[in-house]
């Protein structure tokens, strides 16, 4: 298992990292992602720990935080060093009734993130991440509020899940202007058949030194080749989500189950796979419901896929080019003649 650094510090964390959102159950979709009891998860947690992971995702909404609860628990009855395990976790959405309990604000956050260290039963989170864009806070009131945590020795590390690449970049202009604590991560929506963020969000990852955290690299579970055909089962049979084109994702299925039958592995190492070859990618969120499950992925972690399969992958699952991507291509293209041409300049 490698370990990575998180974005631009020097704290190290396993390329895999356990998602915790099908600890709890509860009412909804929490019960429709997953329902693990505490037994049941503490052995996932403990599996995890010793395969090499030493990172933990979770949010004070998964099971409307019956998943913090249960991870904090699970830590303690494994009796975990707290320096030998990551924990991360996610404040934003709604924790109460009322207007102010949700969103980004100085309140809700600071507030937030106390809740999340008493149910994880913590002294404090490494890794705190806003869960989402809130566009009726300003920006600096939530970078702001974010080092308030930092200083007062609630949070080690601070980042942001589900935002645009022009948010992030502004958020790291006000920190570096002020002297706070900057975004170091980004979580997002990344997977073989989902490659948007490869537009523009990939490109400032790398360009401003943020590690990215891959959630529902399966696509819920639709990568793992199982549910294909159309098939009706697994998770997205009540909980379809995040959205795919089904079509492109059959097409990337297909390839992938090629590179699987011919390596002897399951398609779903193939695909996690493929985002642990994506230079940009820090660690991948997996989540399982079984200890079968949790094997395979992390079996996945010993697949090194050849050039001429990524090439087969990459090829599959491109982006169409859009503007104005296309306009960087033709420059490509250009400086590239220039280069073969062994002339001093453009004429």
């Amino acid at each position: 298992m490698y370990q990575k650094k998180l974005g631009n510090t020097g704290l190290f964390v396993s390329e895999l990292c356990l998602g915790t959102m099908t600890f709890g159950g509860g009412a909804g979709m929490w019960r429709q992602i997953g329902a693990l009891d505490q037994a049941e998860a503490g052995r996932l947690v403990g599996r995890a720990l010793e395969a090499g992971i030493n990172f933990i995702d979770t949010a004070d909404v998964y099971a409307e935080g019956l998943s913090e609860q249960i991870t904090g628990q699970a830590l303690r009855d494994l009796k975990i060093p707290r320096d030998s395990v990551v924990v991360a976790t996610k404040g934003y959405g709604p924790t109460g009734p009322g207007a102010n309990a949700k969103g980004a604000s100085r309140l809700h956050l600071i507030d937030a993130c106390k809740a999340s260290l008493k149910r994880l039963q913590l002294d404090h989170i490494d890794l705190y991440q806003i869960h989402g864009f809130d566009p009726a806070t300003p920006i600096e009131e939530q970078v702001r509020a974010l080092d308030i945590l930092v200083q007062h020795g609630h949070v080690r590390y601070v980042g942001v899940s589900n935002w645009a690449a022009w948010q992030i970049v502004k958020a790291l202009g006000i920190s570096a202007r002020a002297g706070l604590a900057r975004f170091e991560t980004l979580q997002a929506y990344y997977s073989i058949a989902g490659r948007d963020l490869e537009r523009e969000i990939v490109p400032m990852l790398r360009s401003e030194g943020l590690g990215l955290l891959v959630w529902s690299p399966l696509a819920g579970g639709l990568l793992s080749g199982k549910y294909s055909g159309g098939s009706g089962e697994g998770r997205r049979a009540s909980f379809d989500f995040p959205p795919v084109d089904r079509p492109r994702a059959e097409a990337c299925i297909d390839a992938m189950r090629t590179v699987a039958e011919a390596r002897g592995v399951s398609v779903a190492q193939v695909a996690l796979a493929w985002l642990l070859h994506r230079k940009a990618v820090t660690s991948v969120i997996v989540g399982a419901k079984r200890l079968d499950q949790l094997d395979d992925n992390i079996a996945a972690t010993e697949l090194s896929l050849t050039g001429e399969e990524l090439d087969a992958l990459d090829a599959v699952s491109a982006l169409p080019t859009e503007y104005p991507g296309w306009m960087f291509e033709r420059q490509g293209v250009r400086a590239q003649q220039l280069a073969e041409s062994g002339r001093p300049g453009v004429r």
